[in-house]
């Protein structure tokens, strides 16, 4: 089997997105558009292009807030990995985000992280 290659002869890298995401704003309100920008920058920062985002309009497809069972926007939805998530905000709180996204510890976890052993030695004169 021949491995797909791009016009400059490299192989084509696998470009499926680790991380499926959607937001449901409603329209261009302020807090719709923080979510966005907040979102973005997040993606940004901190998933590499390993994600793919698609942004959905309620305004425009009422419908589509169904299939997501959507009670309250801004929402945002990580499909995969599974297990689903939502968070629900404009998503200002990146620390937040990052352990509703599944990518940061939350601090109770952390804190029940033993501390790493340390041993202090003393130089003789």
């Amino acid at each position: 089997m021949k491995k797909k290659s791009k016009p400059n002869g490299k192989p084509v890298q696998n470009s499926e997105p680790v991380i499926q995401l959607r937001l449901y704003v409603a329209g261009q309100t302020p807090k719709s558009m923080a979510a966005l920008s907040n979102l973005k920058q997040i993606c940004a920062e901190h998933l590499d292009g390993k994600y793919k985002l698609e942004v959905i309009d309620l305004i425009r497809t009422p419908q589509l807030a169904q299939g997501d069972q959507i009670l309250a926007i801004p929402t945002l939805v990580r499909d995969l990995p599974r297990p689903i998530r939502k968070i629900i905000g404009d998503l200002s709180n990146v620390d937040r985000v990052l352990v509703g996204l599944d990518l940061r510890a939350t601090e109770e976890s952390v804190q029940n992280i033993p501390p790493p052993e340390v041993k202090v030695l003393e130089a003789k004169p």
